[in-house]
Formats: C-alpha cells, sequence, structure tokens
C-alpha cells in the first residue's frame, strides 16, 4: 500500500515537474508585465465596469448643485455670466442659509456690469469658497477679493486613457513649496463636518493623509491598486462615484433668482456654484457612471459633488471609500490565481472540461471582485488574476498537462505492447521449440544426440530474440521477429508481411500437426493499409502467426488449413481456418485476449471457435477506411 502511494506521490511529482513550469512562466511574464504598468489600461476598465455595475444608490441631500445652464445664459444673454448676476445669486442663496458655498467659476478677472457688487459680497460672506489653478499649465491668481484661506484648487489629473479617476485633496504651492493648499472640496467638507464638531486632523496609521474622527482618508500610493509608479504630488484619493441618475438635486440660476426653490432643499447644506454648459469647457470624462446625459462626460462642477459626497457619506455614513491592499496582499493574490489554471488543467486534462471550469473561475473571480469593492471597498487586481486565468486555464497549463500525461499513457502503452511482442516471440518461438524437446525426452523416443540438438536450437533462438530485441531498441527501424527466427520490416504492405508469416510458420518443423497437412490454402488481398499505424501492423500479423501456431499445436489430425484475408460487407476478414479436432478448452490465453484488445483498437471484432463436423475458425476483421 505504501509503495503504491510512494509511486502515485512520485508519479505527480514529475508530472508536475513536467507540465508545471509553462504557466509558471505565463504566472511570472504576467507579474512583469504589471510591474512594468502594461495592465494599468485593463485594471481602469474593469474598476469602471464595476463602479458601473453597483447597486443605485439614494442621493445625497447635504449636496445640492446650482447649475448655469444653456437656458440661463440664454436668459441673461451675456456670456461669461456678468458679475451682477453671480451676486444676485449669491446674495439670494445667503437667504437660504447654507453651511457652505463652493464658487466653481474664475473670478480673478471682474466680468461687469457687477464686479464691485461681486467683490463686496465675496470680501462680506465668509462661507464662501472660491478656486484658482496652481498647477500648470494653465495657473491663475487668487481672486483679490477673497483671502487665501478661502480659496481651494481644481486641478485634476487623468489617466492615460483620458479618464479622470483621482482627486488632488491637497498639495504644495509649487510656487514656494511651503504653503499648503486645499482643492475646492477638502475646504467644503472641513466647513460642513467642523459644524458638526469633526475636526481635521494627521491620520494615525498613516501619517501622510487626513482624518475626520477615526476615518483616515485611504490616499493614493505610488503602487496603489492598478496604478504603477504615479505620483499626484500630494495627498489624491480615488473615486468612489455616487450610483445613480440625480446623484444631487440641481437648481438652475433663474431658478434661484426667481425664488423658485424650496428653502428646505438648501439649508445647512453644501451649495456648488458653477457651469453645466458646453460652452464652459468645463467637462470630464469617466466610464464609471452609467446613465450620463453626456456620454461618458461630466461636468467639472458635478466631479467636485461627487468627491464632497464620497468623504461626507465615509465619515458620517460609514460608506467605504476606495482602497487596495499593497503590493504584498495584491502579489499574493495574484500568485492564487496564478496556480489556480494550473490546478484546474491537472485536474481536468480536456479541452472542454476545462473552458467549463475556466469559465467558472473567471465568473468567481469576477464576482470575488465586484463585492470586495461594493462592500468594503477594496480595489482587488483582477486584469493581470483575468489573462493568466485564460493563458493558462484555456491553453497552455492544461494542454501541457494533457500532452505530457498523454505522453506518459504512450510510453506505458509502448512498454505493455513490448512486453506482449516478446511474450509473443518468446511464446511462438523457444518455447515451442522447449515443449517438443521435453515432449520427447519424457517419451523418450528421439535420439540423444537430436535432443541435445532441440535444446541447442533453443539456446539460439533465446539468444537471438535477445540481440534483436536490443537492436530493435536502439534504431527507429520498425520490424517485427517471427518465432522462426524471419525479420519482418513492417513499412512493407500489410498483404506481403501476411504471405511472409504465413509461409514461414508453416515450415516449421516443431509443430507436429503441421506434418499430416495435405493441403494448403492462401489469399490475401491488398489492402490500403494508409489507415494502419505500424503497431496495427504488427498485432496482425502477430495474429495471423498465433493463429497457424494454435493450428500447429493443437489441431490433431488435420489435412487442410486455409489462411486468406479478403473484404467481406465492408470490412477486411482476416482468418485461418482447419479441420483439426476442434477446441477443448474455453480458457482465454493470454494471446486470445491480446488479440480482442486489438480488435477493439481497430474498432472490429475477434472470434475463436469450433467448426462443424470439425475444424476451428480463428478470424480478425476491422473497417479499413477507419481513421485511428
Amino acid at each position: 500500500m505504501k509503495r503504491r502511494i510512494w509511486n502515485h506521490i512520485r508519479k505527480e511529482i514529475g508530472l508536475w515537474s513536467q507540465a508545471a513550469p509553462p504557466g509558471i512562466v505565463v504566472l511570472v511574464l504576467v507579474i512583469l508585465i504589471r510591474i512594468a504598468g502594461g495592465m494599468q489600461s485593463g485594471e481602469w476598465m474593469l474598476l469602471d465596469t464595476m463602479l458601473r455595475l453597483r447597486p443605485v444608490e439614494k442621493p445625497d441631500e447635504r449636496v445640492v448643485i446650482v447649475g448655469i445652464d444653456e437656458t440661463d445664459i440664454e436668459w441673461v444673454k451675456q456670456y461669461p455670466v456678468p458679475d451682477q448676476k453671480i451676486a444676485e445669486l449669491l446674495t439670494k442663496l445667503e437667504t437660504y442659509k447654507p453651511l457652505a458655498i463652493g464658487l466653481d467659476i474664475f473670478k480673478n478677472v471682474p466680468v461687469e456690469p457687477g464686479g464691485k457688487q461681486l467683490a463686496q459680497i465675496l470680501q462680506k460672506n465668509t462661507n464662501i469658497i472660491g478656486i484658482q489653478k496652481i498647477l500648470p499649465p494653465g495657473e491663475t491668481s487668487i481672486p483679490q477679493t477673497l483671502p487665501p484661506e478661502r480659496v481651494g484648487f481644481i486641478d485634476l489629473f487623468n489617466d492615460e486613457d483620458s479618464k479622470n479617476r483621482r482627486y488632488l485633496l491637497f498639495t504644495t504651492n509649487p510656487k514656494n513649496n511651503q504653503e499648503d493648499k486645499y482643492s475646492l472640496a477638502l475646504h467644503l467638507v472641513t466647513k460642513y463636518l467642523t459644524v458638526q464638531g469633526i475636526e481635521l486632523k494627521t491620520g494615525k496609521n498613516d501619517p501622510n493623509t487626513i482624518r475626520f474622527r477615526d476615518i483616515e482618508l485611504p490616499r493614493i500610493t505610488p503602487n496603489f491598486g492598478g496604478y504603477v509608479r504615479v505620483d499626484d504630488g500630494g495627498l489624491s484619493i480615488l473615486m468612489n462615484f455616487r450610483n445613480s441618475y440625480q446623484p444631487f438635486h440641481i437648481v438652475s440660476l433663474r431658478d434661484i433668482l426667481n425664488g423658485q426653490v424650496d428653502a428646505k432643499l438648501l439649508r445647512d447644506r453644501i451649495v456648488l456654484v458653477g457651469n453645466r454648459n458646453m460652452s464652459a469647457g468645463d467637462i470630464f470624462y469617466t466610464s464609471a457612471l452609467p446613465n450620463l446625459k453626456l456620454n461618458g462626460q461630466i461636468y467639472g462642477i458635478d466631479y467636485h459633488a461627487h468627491v464632497i459626497s464620497q468623504i461626507l457619506s465615509s465619515v458620517i455614513d460609514s460608506r467605504p471609500m476606495l482602497h487596495s491592499w499593497g503590493d504584498i496582499g495584491e502579489y499574493t493574490w495574484i500568485f492564487i490565481w496564478g496556480f489556480l489554471p494550473i490546478i484546474l488543467g491537472r485536474l481536468t486534462q480536456s479541452v472542454w472540461r476545462n473552458l467549463l471550469s475556466v469559465g467558472v473561475a473567471g465568473f468567481c473571480l469576477f464576482s470575488c471582485g465586484y463585492m470586495m469593492l461594493w462592500v468594503w471597498g477594496i480595489w482587488i487586481p483582477l486584469a493581470p488574476s483575468l489573462l493568466i486565468l485564460a493563458v493558462n486555464g484555456v491553453g497552455l497549463s492544461a494542454f501541457a498537462f494533457y500532452q505530457y500525461d498523454k505522453f506518459l499513457r504512450s510510453q506505458i502503452t509502448e512498454r505493455q505492447n513490448t512486453i506482449q511482442h516478446t511474450f509473443t516471440v518468446i511464446h511462438n518461438g523457444p518455447l515451442q521449440t522447449l515443449a517438443y524437446g521435453l515432449k520427447h525426452l519424457r517419451a523418450k523416443d528421439i535420439p540423444y544426440t537430436q535432443l541435445v540438438g532441440q535444446f541447442e536450437k533453443l539456446d539460439r533462438e533465446i539468444r537471438d530474440i535477445g540481440e534483436f530485441l536490443k537492436l530493435e531498441a536502439l534504431t527507429k527501424e520498425e520490424s517485427l521477429r517471427l518465432g522462426s527466427g524471419l525479420i519482418l520490416e513492417l513499412k512493407r504492405p500489410l498483404h506481403d508481411l501476411l504471405y511472409e508469416v504465413y509461409s514461414s510458420t508453416l515450415e516449421r518443423k516443431d509443430f507436429e500437426h503441421f506434418k499430416t497437412l495435405k493441403v494448403k490454402i492462401r489469399n490475401f488481398e491488398p489492402i490500403d493499409d494508409k489507415y494502419l499505424s505500424i503497431e496495427h501492423k504488427r498485432g496482425i500479423c502477430l495474429f495471423l502467426e498465433e493463429a497457424l501456431c494454435n493450428v500447429g499445436k493443437h489441431a490433431q489430425g488435420v489435412k487442410r488449413v486455409q489462411a486468406s484475408g479478403v473484404y467481406s460487407e465492408n470490412k477486411y476478414n482476416l482468418s485461418v481456418k482447419d479441420n483439426g479436432s476442434g477446441i477443448k478448452s474455453k480458457i482465454e490465453n493470454k494471446g486470445t485476449k491480446y488479440f480482442k484488445i486489438l480488435a477493439k483498437q481497430l474498432g472490429g471484432e475477434f472470434r475463436r471457435e469450433s467448426l462443424s463436423p470439425r475444424g476451428t475458425i480463428c478470424e480478425l476483421n476491422w473497417t479499413p477506411t477507419k481513421e485511428f
């Protein structure tokens, strides 16, 4: 039992050592590609897809957008909208008592009329936050009417596919490298949470980030999730868009000025004022949101609103922000899914079964990534795992295991065929000589010198067989040694080989019943043997030799033997008939078992039975046009 277990273990080790390396090479190559940044596009696409597929969320009531649309521009009859109208808008908004107002319109240059009026309002109302750009290109100056602590930057970074997935919360002023600058969203969030008694503090677990209460904002590190060597020059977070057809209440400029807005909608809210029209060019790109009015495009003011909403939702509602495992966790995950298709390839070893198992595994992998993102906000690497699963699972590993297992099976089959062939050669040669000698030794009916000659012949036959098998193992020549000592080249036409087998076997002197033969009939029709392998031809020749030897050994009183190979009913029938004493035993010997296996391989039939009134037929038939 232990030996069988150890043999199985050794076989598995050998199988894995030969078939697994290609899959491991693919795993290593994919990891190297990921380290080099070649998997980023796939990771971003899968992230957007999973974000887009999340369940619909309720609108965030804490954020309201006052969007200046195309109809407002037609109503005002001037673009850019003059400072007078902006001043009227801000004055009206203050009457609704919002907690903070973000003015997402550049006001470093007055747009008359109304410049002085707007400047007074901006100076007077301390809950208004203005904007500027601080990063090149296109930097803008701070509005002169606003102090620096009430101005947030709105610089955004886009990825290599031109999509926006990150938001820079604060950074160092590039002009002096000393002053910390807050973004528009962070200014507004801080104002809102301060009123709630929640202060902005430095992170505990990560001192390079910020926190509100015990909620640390997960910053984007150089190798964050699917990103490779990313650097925003400050604290950036990954966008976790609110998945809703209308995530925020949106009102127009004319709605506010005409008093057509419910006061409850704006009281104690964060109000964002900005352009929601194509003329302003304040457009960003994302594939993470379904049902956008502008396909793949989102207004800048909406983008800022999503950032504000995700931070407030995380601090107040425990909605997860998006974070990642870090390098160790991510590459451990990739290694696990990298070895899974190799294991599947070992278990299935079938193209179709492997396709099914890999399909199920791929679905489970994507579902796992989706649930991790939706429930816990963890962005796990899917693109490299799916790629390895596809390459290793669908093709390489399964094929390698299948081919190597096929190779091992072919070796076993070849070894079994060699053993069977050796047994047949010995059985039809030396064993017959030995049986003949022993029979006369017991009967003492032949001279001593003749008996010695028989055993000398036996010695030569055994030595010849040994030399033949040794030569056959060293050469690629396909040959067959008959019990008579004749060596056949199996590449010759089958009917020629059958004639050689027939003639050589019936000339043997060690089968006493051949001496009584009076009639010998042979007829082997030519056959197109392109459908037969060398091993098939070997087995067919051995069948004929065995059938004829059985006549010489067992057909007592035989006077007639007929060997034929003819077509009948689209089959080739090879048979040996005699009129001897017939079959006396129904026990199947090794030869009979072997020829039944041969018949099965050929897709034909084997039979050996007595004839009436006397005699035996031994027949093998198969369809000669069948592909093997």
